[in-house]
């Protein structure tokens, strides 16, 4: 694959939710003390900051469907009393 192809074949299910993953993604480096290419092209980046990037971002979005589910529980909870 030539430079400036992408592979990416993962499809958003919520389309408005790509500048919140961007978001996060740039968050999340800043946290980990990783620099975002400028250009958008990770192929220079080491797998290992890639990787650190995408694990810590999984995590968050985890914690994050972990409180809305409690959180809609707890209140379908309340509303059925």
């Amino acid at each position: 694959m030539g430079s400036g192809q992408s592979r990416n074949r993962n499809v958003l299910v919520v389309q408005q939710a790509g500048q919140a993953l961007e978001q996060l993604k740039y968050e999340v480096a800043q946290e980990l003390g990783i620099q975002i290419p400028q250009d958008g092209y990770y192929g220079y980046m080491a797998t290992r900051d890639t990787g650190a990037i995408g694990g810590h971002m999984t995590r968050r979005l985890v914690e994050i469907a972990e409180q809305q589910l409690a959180g809609s529980s707890s209140q379908s909870k309340s509303t059925n009393r």
